[in-house]
């Protein structure tokens, strides 16, 4: 071994050894507020009203692995031989033993990134927070890390990505979050050490194979180590240590886990250091709000990737989204502004939020047709924004078309929702009630649960108005629904989603 790689290899190690010996000690944080590191305390947590009232989020869901132009998980799936990523990064770049991710994340450059012009965009859009990714599954670091040389101060951009986003999103009054999915990182990052097992490379190791790496790849894991969160306790101390000098540096209002709960006593060990670090810096005030994939008894806000609930949720919860593919790729179809629309009103009727990821471009730019459907969203919001933020829940969610199955509260079934004229979704804010009609009405709007004989409601309305508008509304409460005549103009015609605020006697 050459003698520069040698040294490499040995400020690796000591660096490994140094973290073992220091998470053994320190890893039971010494609590510094109200939240002890126990699940027990953790039932003190109330959600802040920010949260409740933002319903709306952007995110940043950008990297290194936006380089290739080839969509999520490229970072993984280019060491799986035989793959759409394999074939490309080969064709491309060369063999992964010898032109590895860690090669990839250097072209990384975000030269056309502007992010106080986004962040002025997003919030022109609707957006109550902002969420930057801090790290993928790649191992790599968007802060400037101490403890992990692999960040993006000292490889790509050359920049402070969160850090950067952070002022953005503070300037123009947003609250911040930070995403974190580096708990699933060492089981994921596992086919790097892998090799060909046919063609010329056969048996030849890829370059996360190579020791002098393990600090991006990891160490190999046990055959029986193959789960979504690793069993490793190296790794879940490592994990913590990391998320902590995250939480430390950067005092986000929203931390984000792509896991459910993770690691135990380690998990629990950062989530009541997050509570009391948030308490320390709003003088003594909870506003951190920490969402993770796995159901909460009101310590956490379930998160449900690309996924809605069926029914109102007794606890805040949240939806993340994408408006395409996690990651820039070349020809992706991107969700319309009607869609994202229908979703925000869908999920805020069930007591949730919607997070959704603006994809960028490896430079850190918008695509035309990307901007578009911001602006398009932003109009609707502008107009029809009364009834959704601040809002909560109303007696029931909506009415649905009466053949229209129910789609049940899962991840991943967002493809499963049809929307239409006979979707109807309630917020309300006091007596106030707002009626959100989820496609272009062909025929008088009906909405069965405002009629004067509803077990529902049974209140007498006084007025019914569009948002948005000034146009008069003819409408009659009938004693089986109220009926609004369909012959308004829709105040938006690119997103054909009409929003009404029904005031009672």
């Amino acid at each position: 071994m050459k003698i520069k790689y040698l040294k490499q290899f040995l400020l690796t190690l000591a660096l490994f050894v140094f973290l073992h010996f220091l998470s053994n000690a320190q890893t039971k944080q010494k609590a510094e507020g109200p939240f002890k590191p126990n699940k027990e305390s953790l039932h003190q947590y109330k959600y802040p009203e920010w949260f409740r009232d933002a319903k709306f989020g952007f995110w940043a869901h950008w990297g290194p692995q936006a380089v290739p132009r080839h969509g999520d998980w490229y970072a993984r799936e280019m060491y799986v031989e035989g793959s759409d990523d394999y074939k490309d990064h080969v064709a491309r770049y060369g063999h992964p033993s010898k032109f590895g991710y860690k090669d990839i994340i250097p072209l990384w450059k975000a030269q056309r990134w502007d992010p106080d012009k986004l962040m002025v965009l997003y919030k022109k859009a609707g957006a109550k927070y902002f969420v930057s990714m801090g790290t993928h599954h790649d191992d790599f670091f968007l802060w400037n890390s101490k403890i992990h040389k692999w960040n993006a101060v000292n490889y790509g951009p050359h920049k402070d990505v969160v850090g950067i986003w952070q002022a953005a999103a503070k300037k123009e009054g947003l609250k911040f979050g930070v995403s974190e999915h580096l708990g699933a990182s060492f089981t994921w990052f596992q086919p790097s050490h892998g090799a060909d097992t046919t063609g010329p490379y056969k048996g030849v190791p890829y370059d996360g194979a190579d020791p002098m790496y393990q600090d991006l790849y990891h160490a190999k894991a046990d055959s029986n180590d193959h789960g979504w969160l690793s069993n490793n306790k190296e790794w879940q101390r490592e994990w913590f240590f990391s998320i902590k000098e995250l939480i430390d540096n950067y005092h986000p209002d929203l931390l984000y886990s792509d896991s459910q709960f993770p690691f135990g006593e380690y998990g629990v060990n950062m989530l009541s250091h997050f509570y009391n670090d948030n308490i320390k810096e709003n003088g003594g005030n909870l506003e951190a709000v920490y969402t993770c994939k796995e159901p909460s008894d009101g310590t956490w806000v379930e998160d449900l990737e690309r996924g809605v609930q069926d029914s109102i949720s007794p606890f805040p919860w949240q939806t993340d989204t994408s408006i395409g593919d996690w990651f820039y790729r070349t020809g992706q179809k991107y969700k319309s502004a009607t869609e994202v629309i229908q979703m925000l009103c869908d999920i805020v009727s069930k007591n949730g939020n919607l997070l959704i990821n603006i994809v960028q471009t490896p430079e850190g730019d918008l695509e035309p047709d990307v901007l578009k459907i911001v602006n398009e969203i932003g109009m609707w919001t502008s107009k029809n924004g009364e009834g959704i933020y601040g809002s909560r829940p109303w007696k029931v969610y909506g009415e649905k078309p009466p053949v229209e199955s129910v789609v049940k509260s899962d991840s991943f079934n967002e493809d499963k929702l049809k929307y239409s004229a006979q979707d109807i979704r309630f917020t309300a804010k006091g007596d106030t009630l707002f009626a959100y009609c989820l496609g272009t009405p062909t025929s008088d709007i009906k909405i069965n649960s405002l009629g004067k004989d509803s077990k529902i409601s049974g209140k007498k309305i006084a007025s019914v108005t569009m948002l948005g508008s000034n146009a008069k509304i003819n409408w009659k409460q009938e004693g089986s629904a109220l009926v609004i005549r369909n012959n308004f103009k829709m105040p938006v015609e690119e997103v054909p989603v009409v929003g009404f605020k029904i005031e009672f006697k």
